[in-house]
C-alpha cells in the first residue's frame, strides 16, 4: 500500500541518478497518484514530468465508487476511484454538499457517467468534475419529484419526469442554465412515457453534449430530447436483438452504445455491446459479448438481473449488476473494429452497502487538484484482477 498525504514529500536539492528517457519510462508505468508526488523528489523527476507530453497528457480512465454514511451532523462520502489500467483502487476522501440527513430525499445519486448530484423538495447540488472537487447548488425545481431524470446537457442540468404530487405534470421537464442560474420550464415528457419516467425505469445517455437520450430499459423504446430546441424526437426501437430483455445505453465517442442483457431476469445467458450506427436509422452493430465465465459472475449472489448499470470513462465501459454490486466489469473497447476486451474486479465494498457510481477521464491535473484539497486523502492499493 503507498499512502500519499496531501502534504506529499519535500523537494530535493539533488538530481536523481536515474535520469532521462529511462526515468521517464519509469514513470509512465506509474499511476498518476505515484507521478504527482514524483515531481517533488527531485529537480531532474519534475523535469521528467513537465517535459513528456506523454505524461502530461496522460488520460487514465477511472471508476468513481461512491460510498455515504449518514450521521446526525454530516454527510461523509468514501470514494474508491479504479483505475482499470494499472488495476488499483484509490481511495480518498470526499465532502459532499450539506443535506438534511434525516430526509430520504436527499439521497447522494448518479447519472449518465460523470454526473453526481442530490435532490431535495428545496435544493439541488450537483458536480459534473471528473473528482468532483467543485459543487453547484440551486434552489427548486418548482415541481417536486421522486426519482427523476437528471442529466448535463451542454451548459443545462436537465431534470425530467418523476413527478409525485397530483397536481403536478409526471412528465414535467425542467432546465437549470448554470451561468444565468436560472429555472426554465421545458416541453414536457412524451405521453408514452407517462409509466415509466422514473430513472429507476429509464436509462440515459448525453449524445455530442447537446442531445440527451432516454431509453426505456425493458422495451427498449427511445426517445431524444433537444434543450437547445426544446423538442422530444421518437419513439426509436433500441432492441438490437429480439433475445434483449433489458438494455442499458451510453455514449462512446460519436456513438451512442446499447448494453443488452440476453435471456430473462432469472436466467442471464450473455450480456452483448452494441454501437448504433445513426441515430436516424437506429441500425446497430454488435462490437462485444462479454465471456460466459464472467456473466455466471453477474448473475453470482442475485435471483435475477433485472437490468445492468453502466459508466463509460475514455474507451473503457464499467457494468455492474445493480442489485448486488459484487463485481465490476470492465470492456476495454480495441480500436478500429478490434472489439472488446473483458476482465473484472471485485467490489472494495461490501456488496450490502449502497454504492453509487460515475466515471471520468483523469489526467495529471486533477490529480494534483485532488493531492492539493484539504479535505483529500489518496490511498492506492493493488487489487486482483480477473482476466
Amino acid at each position: 500500500m503507498v499512502d500519499l498525504p496531501s502534504s506529499q514529500m519535500a523537494v530535493q536539492d539533488q538530481d536523481s541518478p536515474i535520469r532521462g528517457d529511462i526515468l521517464e519510462a519509469i514513470l509512465s508505468h506509474a499511476p498518476l497518484t505515484d507521478v504527482v508526488p514524483a515531481t517533488h523528489v527531485s529537480k531532474a523527476w519534475r523535469r521528467a514530468v513537465i517535459s513528456s507530453p506523454p505524461l502530461l497528457n496522460r488520460l487514465e480512465p477511472w471508476l468513481l465508487l461512491h460510498h455515504t454514511r449518514n450521521n446526525t451532523t454530516a454527510t461523509a462520502t468514501t470514494t474508491h476511484a479504479y483505475d482499470s489500467r494499472s488495476h488499483l483502487w484509490i481511495e480518498t476522501k470526499l465532502h459532499p454538499p450539506s443535506v438534511d440527513c434525516n430526509s430520504n430525499t436527499t439521497v447522494l445519486r448518479s447519472s449518465h457517467s460523470n454526473l453526481l448530484y442530490t435532490l431535495s423538495p428545496s435544493k439541488l447540488s450537483f458536480s459534473f468534475d471528473p473528482l468532483h472537487l467543485t459543487w453547484h447548488h440551486a434552489d427548486g425545481p418548482t415541481v417536486w419529484r421522486a426519482n427523476p431524470v437528471v442529466a448535463l446537457v451542454g451548459r443545462r442540468l436537465v431534470v425530467a419526469g418523476g413527478g409525485c404530487d397530483f397536481d403536478d405534470d409526471q412528465l414535467a421537464v425542467e432546465a437549470y442554465d448554470i451561468d444565468s442560474r436560472v429555472w426554465t420550464t421545458l416541453e414536457s415528457m412524451p405521453a408514452g412515457l407517462k409509466d415509466s419516467a422514473s430513472s429507476t425505469w429509464l436509462s440515459t445517455a448525453v449524445f455530442h453534449n447537446r442531445i440527451l437520450f432516454v431509453t426505456e430499459k425493458q422495451s427498449g423504446v427511445t426517445h431524444a430530447f433537444d434543450p437547445e430546441i426544446n423538442v422530444w424526437c421518437g419513439p426509436y426501437d433500441l432492441r438490437p436483438d429480439p433475445s434483449v430483455f433489458s438494455v442499458t445505453i451510453t455514449c462512446f465517442d460519436d456513438r451512442l452504445i446499447a448494453v443488452g442483457l440476453i435471456g430473462e431476469a432469472e436466467n442471464v445467458e450473455g450480456v452483448r455491446v452494441w454501437g448504433v450506427k445513426n441515430c436516424a436509422s437506429f441500425e446497430c452493430e454488435l462490437i462485444g459479448e462479454m465471456p460466459s465465465a464472467l456473466v455466471e459472475k453477474l448473475r453470482s449472489g442475485s435471483y435475477w438481473v433485472s437490468s445492468v448499470g453502466v459508466c463509460m470513462a475514455g474507451n473503457v465501459l464499467y457494468i455492474y449488476n445493480q442489485a448486488t454490486v459484487e463485481e465490476i466489469f470492465t470492456c476495454e473497447f480495441v480500436g478500429n473494429g478490434g472489439g472488446c476486451r473483458w476482465e473484472s474486479v471485485r467490489n472494495v465494498r461490501s456488496a450490502m452497502e449502497r454504492v453509487v457510481f460515475t466515471s471520468s477521464e483523469v489526467g495529471i491535473g486533477e490529480v494534483h487538484k485532488g493531492l492539493a484539497a484539504e479535505t483529500r486523502r489518496f490511498t492506492a492499493e493493488l487489487t486482483q484482477v480477473d482476466k
